[in-house]
């Protein structure tokens, strides 16, 4: 099969299990009334009968439904701990073995032409987005750290197990740069993402030791209206600010209640340290079952 094609179907059997339908609302409207049943999955303790149809929806509406799984079938320990991630069949081939940078690309055009399959990682300047793929990698400096974010310029791939690529794109919303190379990062950005073939997801980190970001929300909804597969992966779920300040996972909530004002279902979401590495097996285990679907099709 062609690669477009492929790509094509992935992504039709993508949102037929997760529709990213946009509707026309201001991401900061005023917040929707909380619903205690959806509270976040960290160290969910939550039973879906599958005899209830009411469960059945509540499971569509706030858990990510793995390719090969329904609603009826969810046991708990299916559900990725610190996540709404369900696992499915298609899950396996987790660890990562050896991993080695490509190549930096400041076009599209310019990345790798070998039709592997990639997750592109995408956030805020400082997010500690290099610091999550060393962490998940666990090999030090394989994506360029820095006290000044910012410093990720280029598309960079790095090819893991010789089979599939972590993509590393420039940080967004970084106040130091020039408002002309925030320009041109987010031209070719866009172009990577709407001209890219090959991309499975983009996994799109979000700061949970800070209170949502009006940037992060339009990233995502650029991504949910171009029908770009996006996983939420909030890092720094280990810091606690001092004074009155919400903890990570009331930052979360709030996250997840304005997207679920634009979201027909929410997306998939997991919780993430790259200091204590809460959440790196969860993820490395949800980008496969996408991977080998992808590598099935």
């Amino acid at each position: 099969m062609q690669i477009a094609s492929k790509c094509r179907l992935f992504h039709s059997h993508f949102f037929s299990i997760f529709p990213q339908s946009i509707k026309p609302r201001n991401p900061f409207s005023p917040k929707i009334q909380k619903n205690p049943q959806f509270s976040i999955y960290a160290s969910s303790s939550r039973t879906f009968n599958s005899s209830s149809s009411s469960a059945s929806i509540l499971a569509r509406k706030v858990l990510f439904m793995a390719p090969g799984v329904e609603p009826e079938d969810i046991k708990e320990d299916m559900i990725l701990p610190g996540s709404n991630i369900v696992v499915g069949p298609y899950a396996g081939d987790a660890k990562i073995k050896e991993v080695e940078f490509v190549k930096s690309s400041n076009k599209p055009k310019d990345c790798p032409k070998d039709e592997r399959p990639e997750f592109a990682m995408l956030g805020r300047s400082n997010v500690g987005k290099s610091s999550l793929i060393n962490a998940l990698v666990k090999k030090k400096e394989v994506a360029l750290t820095s006290k000044k974010p910012g410093k990720t310029q280029l598309i960079n791939h790095f090819l893991v197990n010789k089979s599939w690529y972590i993509v590393d794109l420039p940080g967004y919303g970084f106040a130091n740069a020039s408002e002309a190379a925030r320009m041109d990062w987010s031209s070719f950005t866009k172009g990577y993402f709407l001209n890219r073939d090959t991309l499975v997801s983009v996994l799109l980190l979000i700061d949970a030791s800070v209170p949502p970001q009006k940037i992060d929300l339009d990233c995502a909804n650029w991504l949910g209206r171009n029908k770009i597969p996006i996983t939420f992966v909030f890092t720094k779920c280990d810091k606690m600010k001092g004074g009155k300040a919400k903890r990570p996972d009331q930052n979360i909530r709030d996250f997840q209640e304005l997207i679920r004002q634009n979201y027909n279902h929410q997306p998939p979401w997991i919780m993430t340290s790259s200091v204590s590495g809460l959440g790196r097996d969860e993820l490395l285990l949800h980008m496969s079952q996408l991977r080998n679907y992808w590598n099935n099709e």
